[in-house]
């Protein structure tokens, strides 16, 4: 029998806030993070707006040799993770180290490093890059430098698959757990990718909005106007443990992971699938690993991105799996006021998931202003939802065909 597995702890790292409250509060006013560019002038580019996290000191959690010799992106991790640990008050002693696992992961990466040590490189010479831009620049330092500062010794790994990247090492960190490697895990995603090479290349893709006039409207998932996504940047880490694990130690339980599911497209290396094969196939893994009826889902936190084919598709998906029921479903969108966070926003919405739990509020989608005759669900336009659920779905899709399905339930 594979243990049950139970969210004891939550972090996030977000263009609306730092910290759970904060976080949570800016998604009830409905407010949007999106801004012109800080990091870089942006005046040369089609796209020149981005959600970025603003006055984030990584010496309010590390200390300053550390944080200078890590990427952003392992800073917002970090950052994270120990928000995470202090919410479920979990202490790391030599006695349960091993017994605790780190899974992080990040769809980009140090990219603002790389820049950075590629001007340095070219402008000043080879002699001139630093030492630490490997380690600086590697996916998988997230995990490890979240591993080290903690003490956590258990099993230790990254997740890359692009924008499902948070949503699958929650759910691959879940079956650590089940599988009796680890009595707990510190699980997420990361991403601090806004730099003047990478919006150059999305926007060279067209996948980007170019409202640069209008910041705050300017992700609109599933309304008819939509153009395009904003990036984002921030980081979303949970705790999870082992059900028994937890109640030995009295944690407060948010809430159980019932159920994930995974697959792959095999379409198109940026585009989903236009029939929603490969999205709804890992909606029906999920509910058939919860062992759950369509019927039990009351809420999804879409992926939501603001494109026009993935809203489309992600809805079409929506209508194949659950059929009548999709029409009582409420699905939001937490991307309208954060924009897309890649690689950490599967780990950042699945923390909107479980406060949506907990809380009893459903965050909304804002900007939601002009039906589209495809996109025809409840998104749960423009202003929060009281509604007391049970059971929640958090979606997260990404380019290469990846998807990843979470299920969270309200305990008994």
């Amino acid at each position: 029998m594979r243990r049950r597995v139970v969210v004891t702890g939550l972090g996030v790292v977000s263009p609306v806030g730092i910290g759970v409250d904060r976080f949570w509060n800016s998604l009830m006013e409905g407010r949007s993070g999106v801004r012109r560019i800080t990091a870089f002038d942006p005046s040369a580019l089609p796209t020149r707006i981005a959600a970025e996290v603003p006055d984030f000191d990584p010496t309010a959690f590390m200390d300053r040799k550390e944080a200078r010799r890590n990427d952003r992106f392992v800073q917002f991790a970090y950052a994270a993770a120990r928000m995470a640990l202090e919410d479920a008050r979990l202490a790391i002693t030599p006695a349960n180290a091993a017994r605790v696992g780190v899974l992080i992961g990040s769809g980009i990466g140090g990219a603002i490093t790389w820049e950075e040590q590629h001007r340095i490189l070219e402008t000043r010479g080879p002699d001139r890059v630093s030492p630490f831009f490997i380690p600086m620049i590697i996916m998988n330092m997230a995990a490890g430098v979240v591993s080290i500062l903690t003490g956590a010794k258990g099993p230790n790994s990254c997740v890359v698959t692009a924008c499902a990247t948070g949503g699958n090492a929650i759910g691959d960190a879940t079956r650590i757990i089940q599988r009796g490697e680890a009595d707990a895990m510190i699980a997420g995603g990361t991403e601090a990718a806004i730099t003047v090479l990478s919006v150059a290349g999305f926007c060279a893709m067209k996948a980007m909005s170019t409202r640069n006039d209008d910041p705050a409207r300017a992700v609109r998932p599933f309304d008819a106007e939509r153009d395009g996504f904003v990036m984002g940047e921030g980081a979303g880490v949970v705790v999870l443990e082992a059900l028994e694990a937890a109640e030995q130690r009295g944690a407060r339980i948010y809430a159980e992971l019932v159920g994930y599911g995974v697959s792959g497209d095999a379409y198109h290396i940026t585009q989903p699938d236009p029939e929603a094969d490969g999205a709804s196939r890992s909606m029906r893994n999920a509910l058939a690993d919860a062992d759950l009826p369509p019927e039990a889902i009351e809420y999804i936190n879409a992926h939501g991105t603001s494109t026009p084919y993935n809203d489309r598709t992600e809805t079409l998906a929506i209508k194949k799996i659950f059929g009548g029921h999709a029409r009582r479903l409420a699905v939001s969108s937490t991307k309208s006021m954060m924009g897309h966070l890649l690689g950490a926003a599967g780990g950042v919405e699945f923390v909107a998931c479980v406060q949506a739990l907990e809380r009893g509020v459903l965050p909304p989608t804002i900007n939601y202003e002009h039906p589209d005759p495809e996109c025809d669900l409840d998104y749960v336009p423009n202003v929060p939802r009281e509604a007391r659920i049970t059971t929640a779905m958090s979606n997260a899709f990404g380019f290469g065909g990846h998807n990843a399905i979470l299920i969270v339930q309200r305990m008994a």
